[in-house]
């Protein structure tokens, strides 16, 4: 049987899964763009994109001089977006004390394409569902530690 949640850390779970969410659809949404960007630079239309710069908004590859270059700033963003998610996807991992290869599904939630909202929803339900049983289930637990009333001696 699989170890369960340690009983000082089933409070921090839904924190866990919220900070989770978030940075799976940030980096689901970054990883978009990041293949429009690809798109755009590697395939026969040899474009860039570009913020306040002469030409518009996709310039020859290149060229950008007097712009932003926002397919730069998409290759950088997603990459430090990415380290937040792995982040995350620890976090949730090691509070569920799941197996590893589920950190890794998690994981190549950011790098493939669209994966990460499907693993998102998955892995969300599946913590909040296990959470709800660990919450129902916490007077039960025999590692759980009962206070002494106030007045008693030690």
């Amino acid at each position: 049987m699989p170890p369960k949640p340690r009983q000082r850390d089933i409070p921090k779970i839904p924190g866990a899964v919220k900070f989770y969410r978030i940075a799976a659809y940030v980096t689901g949404v970054m990883l978009l763009l990041l293949i429009f960007e690809m798109v755009f630079k590697y395939t026969p239309l040899q474009l860039e994109m570009q913020l306040g710069g002469e030409g518009g908004f996709l310039v020859p590859k290149d060229s950008i001089t007097t712009g932003f270059n926002l397919s730069t700033a998409i290759l950088i963003a997603h990459g430090w977006l990415y380290v937040v998610y792995l982040f995350a996807d620890f976090r949730l991992w090691s509070l569920m004390r799941w197996p590893f290869s589920r950190f890794l599904i998690i994981a190549l939630g950011g790098v493939v394409p669209l994966l990460s909202f499907f693993v998102e929803s998955r892995m969300t339900k599946l913590a909040l569902r296990e959470h709800a049983a660990l919450v129902a289930d916490a007077p039960n637990r025999p590692d759980q530690t009962t206070p002494k009333p106030q007045g008693a001696s030690a």
